[in-house]
């Protein structure tokens, strides 16, 4: 039995430009903006949510299912894959389009410009989570807007538990959009800033929200993670990471720490905790998925941040 994830497979082009941009645009002239950046540093990541996702479950022993749709680009990311014994049973090729991809220019003082080209990506809804045989438990993250409708609908219909993840997916959607997502849904998984615009657009308090599912996560980066359920607030600590270099995919390895919990049985608390390391060992690292701790070393940090065995 494995824990499907469906979302976005990406590439994430980051360049840095070497000064700050305030310093190149006339605020007085915004209506005519025509600006270019010398970007000397540039790198390639491989990213997008269903990717980092997964990458952190391998990390921890699973052995998830992608469920995913890419482009005729996506030569390097399947070799990845492959390289890392990540199933692409369930990613789909499509050979018309771009595998989806982020271009990010960073300045010196880390404001960013990002162009976001989703390619592939639109087209998820011709995935079906009938597809998908053996699954016990199931992430609908960030992906092509009727991919995550249709994909939560058929989770729920199918009687398969889930996390709704609608991460910056969010503005896609209505309120009613998102109430109807959530029903049959066990979890929602929300920033801080994300939990504002589900309350504004569901009129609904996160506390209000936690009723219809079991949880409702929210984070708050260097303030730790709250867990609303069964009418309590839980709160969990965020890690002390061995250095802040990157927040890139932070989200994902939470999710990752969150989903192998809830597939164990664990309670929440336990559930955040890891989800909590999971976060701490990635933000140490540039981009979503360069960190590769030992299992052992995931287990010793969380006993040493909680006092408590992961097994």
């Amino acid at each position: 039995m494995s824990i499907l994830v469906c979302g976005s497979i990406a590439y994430d082009t980051i360049m840095v430009f070497r000064d700050q941009f305030k310093n190149h645009i006339l605020p007085d002239q915004i209506h005519i903006l025509n600006v270019a950046f010398l970007v000397p540093d540039m790198r390639r990541e491989y990213g997008g949510c269903a990717g980092n996702i997964a990458y952190g479950l391998k990390l921890l022993g699973e052995e998830p299912l992608v469920m995913a749709t890419v482009g005729h680009d996506f030569g390097p990311y399947e070799r990845r894959m492959d390289a890392l014994g990540l199933s692409r049973k369930h990613v789909r090729q499509l050979d018309e389009h771009f595998t989806a991809q982020a271009f990010i220019t960073t300045d010196i003082n880390d404001n960013q410009i990002t162009a976001f080209h989703p390619g592939a990506m639109s087209h998820s809804h011709e995935n079906h989570i009938a597809e998908a045989a053996g699954v016990r438990l199931a992430i609908v993250s960030p992906d092509g807007r009727q991919g995550m409708v249709e994909h939560a609908r058929d989770l729920a219909r199918a009687k398969i538990p889930y996390v709704l993840d609608p991460g910056q997916g969010i503005p896609m959607f209505s309120g009613e959009d998102l109430i109807e997502m959530l029903s049959g849904a066990r979890c929602l998984t929300l920033n801080d800033y994300e939990a504002r615009l589900v309350e504004q657009k569901t009129g609904q308090t996160v506390a209000e929200l936690s009723k219809r599912v079991e949880a409702v996560v929210v984070t708050g980066a260097a303030e730790g993670a709250d867990i609303f359920s069964g009418g309590q607030q839980i709160h969990v600590p965020a890690v002390k990471a061995d250095s802040l270099v990157d927040p890139t995919g932070c989200g994902d390895a939470f999710r990752s720490g969150l989903l192998y919990g809830m597939a164990r049985g664990w309670d929440w608390r336990k559930c955040g905790r890891l989800a909590s390391v999971m976060g701490s060992i990635k933000i140490a690292h540039r981009g979503g998925q360069n960190h590769r701790p030992a299992r052992e070393a995931i287990e010793r940090l969380f006993s040493e941040a909680f006092d408590e065995s992961l097994s």
